[in-house]
């Protein structure tokens, strides 16, 4: 188990925040007194501090963690493969008492230095790694991706609806499990056949850029789909979806709905108008949540699992594209929500945390 922090000590001083660039020093505290005694490093994977996605809302969840607990937090941004276990190495050296990583790519390290440092608190997010102080935060998002699944064949003029991913791995796939089910079980509701393009569940096999980062993959991709009839696309690929978007922009007719955090918030303005809904990981709970425990002596290494029933995924409201959506179709999904939440509908993924 972790070491207990002291928190009467933590919760009277305030922390100072810096965000770290890979291979360089911890920028000095802006407070004239010393760092906390308590204090959480964060580092990133190669998607950077600024993602839209879960580095960008992990850090917000420590920096709200800081506000309401009086910790230090900083980040250690990761540029690319090379940069990731040094950083790990980094943040453990700087003896804080909680260390979270983000993503796939950190887990060997995370594994490591865990291994080594069994008095620290390790979290990963998006990812799991098995040992006594590492608690995996994950998300059961294809419960908020049935859901948005179902809105995308609801508001599909062409009657085609698509999806990709930035690579074949888990924490990806359990997206588009949960989005071609919202279609098909849209289409047992009412008769219909819209098709859903870019993954087949029962393969576990579709569409991918093989990245997350090179947005003109995301564009040529999407143009593709929609050169196919698809009017709505979920891309999963981190940064690489804001070329689905540029591509809806340039076309015309088509939407996009966007995943980890609110598009319409963290996209750029120009996006906007084809947002239709993002599917949402509230990684902030969950980095408040840990950083609370870490105080109380009460971390474990217990998965934090993000479902519709703790508020841990949901799905956006549709902004400016409210007027797609019909009110029976809005009560609808309202109704599959609730059936998801009270256990009387279970979105199969073999991707489920």
């Amino acid at each position: 188990m972790p070491r207990t922090p002291h928190l009467i000590a933590a919760l009277a001083l305030a922390g100072a925040s810096a965000v770290v660039l890979a291979g360089c020093q911890a920028a000095p505290p802006t407070q004239t007194d010393a760092a906390t005694d308590v204090c959480a490093r964060m580092v990133t994977n190669s998607g950077g501090l600024e993602d839209r996605s879960f580095n960008q809302s992990s850090w917000e969840g420590l920096k709200a963690a800081e506000s309401e607990y009086g910790i230090s937090a900083e980040a250690l941004v990761s540029t690319g493969e090379t940069d990731l276990a040094p950083n790990v190495q980094q943040a453990v050296d700087s003896g804080c008492e909680l260390i979270v990583t983000v993503g796939w790519e950190l887990a060997e390290a995370t594994a490591d230095q865990a291994g080594k440092n069994p008095d620290l608190a390790f979290a990963i997010v998006d990812e799991t790694v098995e040992a006594e102080n590492v608690k995996p935060v994950v998300f059961d998002t294809a419960q908020a991706s049935f859901l948005a699944g179902y809105l995308a064949a609801g508001v599909s003029k062409t009657g085609v609806v698509a999806t990709f991913g930035g690579g074949n791995q888990p924490p990806v796939t359990l997206f588009m499990d949960g989005f071609v089910d919202g279609v098909a079980a849209f289409n047992a509701a009412h008769g219909t056949q819209v098709i859903a393009l870019g993954w087949n569940k029962a393969a576990q096999d579709g569409a991918f850029t093989g990245d997350f980062e090179d947005i003109n993959k995301g564009k040529v991709l999407t143009e593709g789909f929609i050169d196919q009839g698809a009017d709505v696309i979920l891309p999963v690929a981190g940064q690489v979806g804001e070329g689905a978007a540029a591509a809806a922009v340039e076309r015309g007719g088509v939407s996009v709905i966007w995943v980890d955090s609110d598009g319409y918030e963290t996209m750029p303005a120009e996006f906007r108008p084809v947002l239709l809904t993002s599917v949402l990981k509230n990684t902030q709970q969950a980095m408040v949540e840990i950083v609370g425990d870490v105080l109380d002596g009460e971390f474990t290494s217990e998965s934090y699992v993000g479902t519709l029933e703790n508020g841990g995924v949901e799905i956006a409201p549709y902004h400016d594209l409210a007027s797609l959506v019909t009110p029976e179709l809005d009560a609808e999904i309202e109704a599959l929500r609730q059936q998801i939440i009270g256990g009387e509908l279970v979105v199969e993924s073999p991707s489920r945390p």
